[in-house]
């Protein structure tokens, strides 16, 4: 258990940043989810306006600490090619 008044703000501090970060990964999902479902559908313009939105979101992510830099460049640029595809 913390005893320091140090420790204790920063267990406050750790749980209020751990429901920020889950909501950020959550939404960052959906909306990888959301460019996958178009993919299915076969849908290349709803699948590329998907994709402008979800690549400003894996970028903050990055900066937020969230992802690694090359996680990040991962996952978008598998998608770009998933969405180059369906041309």
């Amino acid at each position: 258990m913390a005893n320091t008044p140090q420790a204790k703000k920063r267990i406050r501090r750790n749980g209020r940043r751990t429901v920020i970060n889950k909501n950020r990964v959550s939404q960052i999902r959906t909306k990888i989810k959301a460019v996958e479902a178009a993919l299915e559908a076969g849908d290349k313009t709803t699948a590329a306006t998907a994709l402008t939105a979800v690549q400003p979101e894996l970028a903050r992510g990055v900066s937020k600490g969230l992802f690694h830099k090359n996680t990040a460049a991962r996952k978008f640029s598998r998608l770009t090619k998933r969405v180059a595809a369906l041309g």
